[in-house]
């Protein structure tokens, strides 16, 4: 019986990554199916390819770094804009995120804007785990690794409904952005922004307490 051939399309600015994945699941014999695995290092480059694949027969799976684009760089779009884009012009794709991201902001974020097939925590992926991947997303999706489930359990067991401008002020807290300067992230004037930390403090019910106790308590809640 002739194997099908699954078309695989890696986007990581690291290089030796993307060569890591295709080395490993192009010498992996699986029962069904070989593989044949294109890679690129940025954005740009990796939606015009996947935009002429659709001409020809679109990828079976896409494998997306989120952060695609340093710092200096603000003109390229993130691996979440690239998922957000495949999702449109080839929505049979399968779509796993490959990231170092494991915080449970980032990972809900992802869920949210994307719903992908998987997503594989870098540090969580070897050998095994790209192999079982791949099975899993194309038989029965989606795949997590145990850090991602970790994260998407903890959310999922929070009875707290919160909203995007909700979670974003929390994330930024977080990583130690200061209160006035995350109305550069979030479309609220820094009233809204203290008003929002206030009510978010009494739902918790640490209402007399500081930022610090916000941020651990929405941390144990699974927000971020």
């Amino acid at each position: 019986m002739e194997k099908k051939t699954i078309r695989i399309l890696a986007v990581d600015d690291h290089e030796m990554t993307t060569l890591g994945y295709k080395f490993i699941l192009e010498d992996t014999d699986f029962e069904k199916y070989t593989i044949r695995m294109d890679t690129e290092k940025n954005f740009d480059a990796a939606k015009q390819r996947i935009l002429e694949s659709v001409k020809y027969g679109p990828y079976d799976i896409l494998l997306l770094d989120i952060q695609l684009s340093g710092p200096m760089d603000e003109t390229s779009g993130t691996g979440e804009d690239l998922g957000i884009y495949a999702r449109e012009i080839c929505p049979k794709t399968r779509i796993v995120f490959m990231s170092s991201f494991s915080d449970n902001y980032r990972i809900n974020s992802i869920l949210q804007s994307v719903d992908p097939d998987g997503y594989m925590v870098k540090t969580e992926i070897d050998q095994k785990s790209l192999q079982a991947m791949v099975r899993t997303v194309l038989e029965q999706p989606p795949y997590y690794t145990q850090k991602a489930l970790a994260a998407i359990r903890k959310k999922m067991a929070n009875d707290i409904s919160l909203d995007e401008n909700d979670r974003k002020i929390l994330y930024h807290l977080s990583i130690g952005t200061k209160t006035k300067d995350i109305t550069q992230y979030v479309s609220l004037s820094l009233p809204s922004i203290e008003n929002r930390k206030r009510h978010l403090k009494s739902i918790f019910g640490i209402d007399k307490q500081n930022d610090q106790a916000l941020i651990t308590e929405s941390r144990r809640r699974g927000f971020i």
